[in-house]
């Protein structure tokens, strides 16, 4: 179904207040979970030769000042010169195929690969408007950094209405904050993921990825910290050695999180009490590696005297 003319969209960066009267608050900010953009960049991928971009259907929970992403759908959808229309049947019998699954999930707005914000976009925000009122839909932007000089990023918007008498095809989209959110139970499967991209490409090697285990994902984790250590350390030599200007902020930070590592001890009395507190924990993960890696062993040999017996 055609969504009607050309008219005018703009893109721009500083925010400004809605000008809509009797609507709820605008969203401050968007989380939006891996699945939905595994999702986005699938569609992108398996789209028409002649697309330069497709655009589909996010869902997920709302609150009045933010907006949670959890999965999405692609809607079909054609360009041209003159129009744009969108099956909007489509998109009324997938939505409602997903609430029989998942009821508590509602449509938040709709997604397209790209940077560009049209007067089409204009056009496809308002239909969405349409689909999420009395709430505001927003609109994610997937740029894949296909394009040569547009770096692959995510980011978010919401449409403000310009003019007077404001017509469907004129407004502005505002960006607002977008961040990547999952749960820590699902951390090893988005990196699996992301080792497995990498892996696919030319210089790398072909091998199949498995499953990270729990020992691995904590080895992994320790190293991470261990270099985020040596990063602190090398900062605040710097800053001591006068190398470097130090900045109050990150002071501040670093004093809380050395203050909330060491929660419980510091009524004790003194930096030797904090300093105990800290060691203390730090005996206690050093022990569960140790017990981990004593556990690992002992299956090992459980394993080969097995396999000597069978014999």
């Amino acid at each position: 179904m055609p969504l009607g003319p050309p008219s005018s969209a703009i893109n721009i960066q500083p925010a400004v207040s809605s000008l809509s009267q009797n609507v709820p608050r605008t969203p401050a900010s968007i989380s939006i979970h891996p699945v939905a953009l595994f999702s986005i960049l699938d569609h992108y991928l398996r789209r028409k030769d002649d697309q330069d971009r497709v655009i589909g259907t996010l869902l997920g929970t709302r609150t009045e000042t933010h907006v949670e992403i959890r999965t999405s759908f692609a809607v079909l959808h054609s360009e041209t010169s003159e129009q744009v229309a969108v099956d909007m049947d489509y998109h009324r019998t997938m939505y409602e195929l997903h609430r029989k699954v998942n009821s508590k999930e509602v449509i938040v707005g709709w997604y397209s690969t790209g940077s560009n914000l049209n007067t089409y976009s204009a056009l496809i925000q308002n239909f969405y408007s349409q689909e999420t009122a009395p709430h505001q839909a927003v609109h994610i932007s997937l740029d894949t950094g296909v394009e040569p000089g547009q770096p692959a990023g995510v980011k978010g918007y919401i449409s403000s209405p310009v003019g007077v008498f404001p017509k469907p095809e004129n407004c502005v989209f505002v960006p607002i904050p977008v961040e990547l959110k999952f749960r820590d139970s699902e951390r090893s499967g988005v990196d699996l993921l992301t080792s497995t991209a990498l892996s696919s490409l030319p210089s790398t090697s072909s091998s199949l990825s498995s499953p990270t285990t729990s020992l691995e994902t904590l080895s992994s984790s320790i190293e991470n910290i261990i270099s985020m250590i040596d990063r602190v350390l090398t900062y605040v030599r710097a800053v001591l050695a006068g190398e470097a200007q130090g900045d109050a902020a990150i002071g501040r930070y670093l004093m809380d999180t050395l203050g909330a590592s060491t929660e419980g001890d510091a009524d004790v009395g003194g930096s030797a009490a904090e300093m105990g507190g800290f060691n203390g924990r730090l005996q206690d993960t050093l022990m569960v590696s140790y017990l981990a890696n004593l556990v690992r062993a002992q299956a090992e040999v459980s394993s080969r005297l097995a396999l000597v017996s069978a014999a």
